[in-house]
């Protein structure tokens, strides 16, 4: 996945549709919120064994949220300067060196 690419798309849609003027980072966190509330509704009354064996259209509505997720995600990193694969990369190696035998 390169990232890079997946922020400049996201900042075509942005431009084309005047929406930066709403991309702040409080907008963007809420936004992420919302759509994981989403894909939590999925979720909420299934059984451990159910959440493990979604049928195919709970999967792909997963899937979507999930995506909607990493988009706000990505243009939250955008607005603040952040370089989501090294901050990914630098919590992996904080949670090896935790958690890690």
């Amino acid at each position: 996945m390169n990232l890079a690419e997946l922020t400049q798309r996201l900042h075509v849609i942005r431009d084309r549709n005047q929406w930066q003027r709403f991309h702040s980072p409080k907008n963007l966190v809420m936004a992420a919120s919302v759509e994981m509330a989403e894909l939590v509704e999925i979720f909420q009354w299934l059984s451990e064994d159910q959440s493990r064996q979604l049928d195919a259209a709970q999967r792909e509505h997963a899937g979507q949220e999930i995506g909607d997720i990493l988009l706000y995600l990505l243009l939250l990193c955008s607005e603040l300067g952040i370089d989501m694969e090294q901050a990914v990369r630098a919590k992996l190696a904080d949670n090896e060196r935790r958690f890690a035998p």
